[in-house]
């Protein structure tokens, strides 16, 4: 059973939203909150698998919520919820630790999809609306850390595909290694960065200009 928690300070879309994830036999809305506060004190008390994550909310908002309730429990996974698909605020809430972002007017079948996709351990990082909301917030490029030259010239270019939001099954076919050498080369790669999770390669990827042009 997949444990959600719900924070937005909407209650009409919070009310829609809990039978949607209550409809589903695998899950179960474990609470909700109608500000950041709430949601963190919420999570702290029934340690949800899954948070459904408003940005702008009162009190305290998404961003700092979804930093609090990931340092936490970082087993949490948070879910972003956007009115906008070029959102900075969202990948703000992304470098904080989200897994991902959906925009509010997601048809269901997206909404239930990413909740199964996250709790899976996986990122929501395909739409290319999550791509354009990278690419404008890279806009302003920073230089790469001295981390990133501590990657081996292999591990580089496992980086540079996963940067293009490729899956580890894509990734082994395009490179003709294996599902589990590609899993190797992500964790070395995220833990050389200090990353969290594939979400915020993709972040660092844009932030410093590391995307090459096939990401145009």
């Amino acid at each position: 059973m997949i444990r959600v928690l719900i924070v937005d300070d909407q209650a009409l879309f919070r009310g829609g939203i809990r039978m949607l994830v209550e409809s589903q036999p695998d899950m179960a809305c474990v609470g909700e909150a109608a500000d950041g506060a709430q949601g963190v004190r919420i999570a702290a008390e029934t340690q949800p698998d899954v948070v459904l994550m408003d940005v702008r909310m009162p009190v305290l908002d998404g961003i700092g919520a979804t930093a609090r309730i990931v340092a936490a429990r970082p087993q949490s996974r948070v879910v972003v919820l956007t009115t906008f698909d070029l959102d900075e605020a969202a990948a703000r809430a992304i470098r904080a630790g989200a897994s991902g972002f959906i925009l509010k007017d997601a048809e269901p079948e997206l909404v239930l999809a990413s909740i199964r996709t996250v709790h899976a351990g996986n990122e929501v990082v395909a739409a290319s609306a999550t791509r354009a909301l990278f690419k404008a917030f890279g806009a302003q490029r920073r230089q790469a850390p001295s981390t990133f030259g501590g990657l081996t010239e292999r591990e580089r270019q496992i980086f540079g595909l996963a940067a293009k939001g490729l899956s580890n099954t894509e990734i082994a076919r395009s490179e003709f290694v294996s599902e589990a050498t590609v899993k190797t080369h992500i964790s070395r790669i995220l833990t050389k960065l200090g990353l969290r999770d594939r979400v915020q390669l993709v972040v660092f990827a844009y932030e410093h200009g590391l995307t090459g042009e096939t990401l145009a």
